[in-house]
């Protein structure tokens, strides 16, 4: 898991009243919102490193045709008890194979760590009082699981020496 300071992110939100731009002279990664993304899209550079930011009430399904061309996509968690942000994340991993870095923003706590891991997330940008040494040791808390996730589809077993 990566962990992404804000004021050491390589991706730079586009704000202003003309829009994205798609050659900025100092910044090449450039993080859209879905509607800047939806403006732009057909004459954006491909070459050009772009991310979209997405909220969590968007059927991530109408994403899906600009997967190949996004490096990097944004959920957002308005509050750390909406959860729809991981079901976006493990259909992104899972059902429609996004390789790109998926990130939590917004209201992330070290307690949701391990289950963002598992549903595909690999990358966080924590909550401003949250704990990063804490959230590093939350990715150890559980060696194993039951049940399978994007990483292991089949859980794996510890051998019990007999």
């Amino acid at each position: 898991m990566k962990f992404i300071a804000p004021h050491q992110d390589p991706w730079q939100r586009v704000v202003g009243e003309d829009g994205p731009v798609p050659h900025p002279p100092t910044v090449s990664h450039r993080l859209l919102t879905l509607e800047q993304w939806h403006a732009v899209r057909e004459h954006w550079p491909r070459e050009l490193p772009t991310a979209v930011e997405v909220a969590n009430d968007f059927d991530i399904e109408g994403l899906v045709e600009d997967l190949p061309r996004l490096a990097l996509v944004v959920l957002k968690f308005p509050k750390w008890v909406d959860g729809r942000a991981y079901s976006q994340a493990r259909l992104l991993r899972s059902r429609y194979r996004f390789a790109g870095e998926i990130r939590a923003t917004g209201e992330v706590l070290v307690d949701m760590l391990p289950l963002l891991q598992r549903c595909g997330f690999d990358a966080v940008t924590l909550r401003a009082d949250q704990n990063l040494e804490a959230a590093r040791r939350a990715l150890g808390f559980f060696p194993a699981h039951y049940q399978g996730d994007v990483l292991q589809p089949q859980p794996v077993f510890a051998k019990v020496a007999a």
